[in-house]
């Protein structure tokens, strides 16, 4: 696949969805990914050593998810921001945080290209790939080649925020459950030849990892929208509908009554909404021979 060919996400989105993705990250993967981590990490050396976490960041977007994490790790840590925006990667370059979870430094670097293109001879010396919100975006062949990569490198890998297919709106409307399926179908289309996997990612990715004899670990991560995030629950509605009415012309104009009602619903404080993600650490198995 051709780098003009991934999606493009506007600076905007990204940070007005921040906050609300660190909110729902799930912290309870990070202590069995932490002692992962410290048995195979040397420690901190004089300045300029090159011992520490090396993490690599795919589809890093705007860096939310190199400074949610950066600050819970320890250090000295090198992060390379991976993304084909160039503009978003200026915008995660310049915003990582300049110290780990010690107070040890944090440095990072961009790299520009196609992630498809990515493999184990790349992840070689990489201590953590991540990435946040990538995965439905894949095809099940990426997710394979994702999970051979990692697994081959001896890389762990901390993929967040995959959409799980499940909607919570309050009040309930009786046209949920329909723009809720039309948008499923729409995670899944087939888009320039690629059959995304959207809702059935995490299920491939957990399926790819535990064949290559990675350990894998699910938490929920759902984000909790209420009267504070008003402004994102808005957004997020439009492309909620939007997609469900792409897929699906014929929800018109039911789709363009509901986005109505439940606009009016979120401005006058009146809606909370739980959109269910999945977080997903995978840990490769110890080289052969260890213990």
């Amino acid at each position: 696949m051709s780098a003009p060919d991934r999606p493009r996400f506007a600076p905007r989105w990204l940070e007005l969805r921040e906050r609300a993705d660190a909110a729902a990250r799930a912290p309870e993967l990070l202590h069995p990914l932490r002692a992962w981590l410290a048995e195979r990490t040397a420690p901190a050396g004089p300045p300029g050593s090159p011992h520490g976490l090396v993490i690599r960041d795919l589809g890093c977007g705007i860096g939310s998810m190199g400074r949610w994490l950066a600050v819970r790790l320890p250090g000295p840590q090198q992060w390379i921001l991976h993304d084909l925006d160039p503009a978003l990667l200026e915008l995660a370059g310049a915003r990582m945080p300049v110290t780990a979870d010690d107070g040890t430094l944090v440095a990072a670097t961009t790299a520009r290209g196609d992630l498809a293109a990515l493999t184990a001879d790349d992840f070689a010396g990489t201590s953590l790939v991540t990435a946040s919100a990538l995965l439905d975006l894949l095809t099940r062949d990426e997710v394979e080649d994702l999970a051979e990569a990692c697994v081959g490198a001896g890389t762990p890998a901390l993929l967040a925020l995959s959409v799980a297919g499940r909607v919570e709106l309050s009040p309930s409307d009786p046209f949920d459950a329909e723009i809720t399926d039309a948008f499923n179908d729409h995670q899944r289309r087939t888009d320039q030849g690629r059959a995304l996997l959207g809702p059935d990612a995490v299920a491939a990715a957990v399926a790819a990892f535990e064949r290559r004899g990675a350990t894998v670990l699910v938490q929920s991560s759902p984000w909790r929208l209420g009267c504070a995030e008003s402004a994102l629950t808005a957004e997020w509605l439009r492309g909620w509908v939007g997609a469900a009415h792409a897929q699906r012309p014929e929800l018109a104009p039911e789709a363009i009554a509901y986005l109505r009602r439940r606009l009016e619903e979120c401005a006058a404080g009146e809606l909370t909404v739980a959109v269910h993600h999945t977080d997903l650490l995978a840990l490769p198995p110890h080289p052969s021979g260890s213990e």
